[in-house]
């Protein structure tokens, strides 16, 4: 065996410019659309409601073992679950964890024949929105094990004999962690500076990863690292698994957080760690696309677990709102709160409605749901936030207080406040609600993209440019003329969507405005053109407009699906319109925010405020903050700390 150096061939920290970093992510993208898309098509004027409608269906099977499944994980959280408990310690217990493993919780998405239960992402799911109820902490500690730990990206890109060595472990037994972000390095990847230098059948890893969830109590690791290039090696992000327990890995500090008190997440540090060329998931360069791919379905998790904070959220505005009085009636009855339970009653609803369809489109295969699970990701975290804070506001008082106050003084121990802080983290968590606005923008004009790319692109040559032209042409002789008129503009359409309450036309809105959204967009790119990715604030307007009408789309699919199996239909549907006359409030709002809005002169505000010019502004108050780096040294080298890592026996 060669001998290692001391420290890892690559630089400490990868100096890369902005079009750098951007190629980067480009190449982890999926290039190609082999199955069809029914957000793609939304952002494209095109409302293809035969992709969602009728809804898709779960198997029989599948429904019995996950209905059997949900019945069991709600009698061992009733019984085992003390959810303020491991809010006051900070600490699911060890007996908690070890039930959940014998209950097959590890193994909820992993196959049968490794030792996992097989159910369904719908049920998945749903088991998260349970467990999660009962304690958050243990909805993200099953989340990240499962939905982008060991057994998603092994499920997808790992050998037989990976699966077969790793997954019966993950099933049952170890508990598995995701390990990309540093220090230094969050939605950037192509900065990343933790490294793997091949060295015979072995790399050696060396670098630092930062809030790594699950990684305090995790027996097995996927870890994002860099591989040099030289010879024989390809070089690149690329994606391994390993083992905790290795020599030279040490996690250096299990972090604290306003919300998820329970979450284990740490520093881990990797020094001169061996792995078996073997533990390499994919081939080098790939980890980017792997973990990219890994979250196009487990994003659907963080979702779902929002669904079940809006449940909860409106269990506690009904009975509190009907309990508490306000000048000789219920608060419910006053309209200012009233307002407040309509909007989490109808928002449950159709988040709920866009989870379980992206959930079941995911089991089918048949389309591709990249946009779908991202959207869902991105309007499950803002909109959950919302409904607590609107439950915070409803309790008053009450609402802002803890939940052991409201016990020590002898009222019911309601822990509104604590969901508000919980949820906080689900807008940052696998992609903040900004980095989500550039992603789903990006696929959202990759058709516009793929025709006249390189138009806009300063570095291709004239006749690219040429070529691009004339294919533009093309595309858009096609295109442009079919944004005119549609479905939308006639009286009729949709009418199997009428049944009491009337939800069809609420569908030709979203057909029209579909078209209103791909006009809009085709504007700014013959606008900007280049310059178009600058525009975050137009993109992101573009985006939410996008998600607003997914969402009615799910209601409207979800309220007709559940009158068709006589299941709450009138109830459904009165919550489907609801939710649409509240949505098309905010798109046309969100429509006159792309044209009419402060976005120039933000930037020059910002401009002075980094430049210094506002600092008299910061007169006359105290920085409480602590000395100490803003960024802390994440040098590779020995671990000069206690490893705190606490495997679950």
């Amino acid at each position: 065996m060669s001998a290692v150096p001391e420290t890892p061939a690559a630089p400490t920290r990868p100096t890369v410019t902005e079009r750098e970093a951007r190629q980067v992510a480009e190449a982890a993208r999926e290039q190609d659309w082999r199955k069809p898309s029914f957000a793609k098509e939304l952002f494209l004027g095109r409302f293809r409601l035969d992709l969602i409608h009728p809804h898709p269906l779960p198997a029989d099977e599948d429904v019995r073992r996950g209905e059997e499944f949900l019945a069991r994980l709600r009698e061992f959280c009733e019984a085992k679950v003390d959810g303020a408990l491991i809010e006051r310690e900070a600490r699911i217990p060890d007996e908690v964890i070890n039930g959940l493993k014998e209950l097959g919780a590890l193994g909820m998405k992993i196959d049968t024949k490794y030792g996992g239960l097989g159910l369904t992402q719908v049920y998945y799911n749903k088991a998260l929105a349970l467990v999660g109820s009962a304690s958050p902490a243990i909805g993200a500690l099953l989340s990240a094990h499962q939905s982008i730990g060991v057994p998603q990206p092994l499920k997808i890109f790992g050998t037989r004999e990976q699966k077969e060595t790793f997954l019966p472990r993950c099933a049952r037994t170890d508990i598995s962690a995701f390990l990309l972000t540093e220090p230094d390095v969050g939605s950037d990847p192509a900065r990343l500076a933790t490294t793997a230098v091949p060295d015979g059948d072995d790399y050696v890893l060396d670098g630092v990863k930062l809030w790594t969830t699950n990684g305090v109590v995790a027996d097995l690791l996927v870890v994002m690292a860099r591989v040099p290039k030289s010879e024989g090696h390809r070089g690149g992000i690329t994606a391994f698994v390993v083992e905790a327990d290795s020599e030279g890995v040490t996690v250096e500090n299990r972090n604290a957080f306003m919300g998820l008190r329970g979450l284990e997440n740490g520093v881990t540090r990797f020094h001169r760690v061996r792995v078996p060329a073997s533990h390499r998931i994919g081939e080098e360069g790939q980890g980017l696309k792997i973990a990219l791919t890994t979250l196009n379905t487990g994003r659907l998790s963080l979702p779902a677990m929002c669904v079940g904070a809006g449940k909860w959220c409106l269990k506690i505005a009904r009975e509190w709102s009907a309990e508490r009085e306000q000048w000789g009636k219920p608060v419910a009855l006053h309209e200012a709160v009233g307002s407040k339970i309509a909007f989490i009653a109808a928002t449950t609803f159709a988040l709920e409605a866009v989870v379980d369809l992206s959930s079941q489109m995911a089991d089918e295969n048949r389309n591709d749901i990249r946009i779908e699970a991202a959207l869902a990701k991105l309007y499950g975290s803002e909109t959950a936030w919302l409904m607590a804070d609107e439950l915070v506001q409803i309790r008053g008082g009450r609402g802002f207080e803890t939940a052991d106050s409201l016990r020590a003084r002898g009222e019911r121990a309601v822990p509104a406040e604590q969901m508000l802080r919980d949820l906080r983290i689900n807008r940052i968590f696998e992609g903040s609600t900004e980095i989500m606005h550039l992603l789903i923008a990006r696929e959202a004009v990759d058709a516009h993209l793929s025709v006249a790319g390189d138009l806009i692109d300063p570095d291709k040559s004239l006749g690219d440019k040429a070529r691009a032209g004339a294919n533009a042409g093309v595309f858009y002789a096609k295109w442009l003329p079919k944004l005119v008129a549609g479905p939308g503009q006639l009286p009729g359409a949709y009418g199997d969507f009428k049944h009491g309450i009337d939800l069809s036309p609420h569908l030709r809105y979203v057909e029209r405005t579909s078209r209103k959204l791909a006009r809009s967009t085709f504007y700014a790119m013959s606008r900007w053109q280049g310059r178009m990715e600058t525009k975050q604030g137009f993109l992101g307007r573009i985006v939410d407009i996008g998600a607003e009408l997914f969402a009615m789309s799910a209601a409207c699919v979800r309220a007709e699906h559940l009158r068709s199996r006589g299941d709450h239909g009138r109830e459904a549907y009165q919550l489907a319109d609801a939710f649409c006359r509240q949505a098309r409030l905010r798109v046309e709002e969100l429509f006159g925010r792309l044209w009419s809005n402060t976005d120039d002169l933000d930037r020059k505000v910002v401009k002075n405020v980094l430049g210094g010019s506002y600092t008299w502004l910061e007169d006359g108050v105290i920085d409480p903050s602590g000395e100490g780096p803003w960024i802390a040294d994440a040098s590779p080298g020995p671990s000069a700390g206690e490893n705190v890592r606490r495997p679950i026996r």
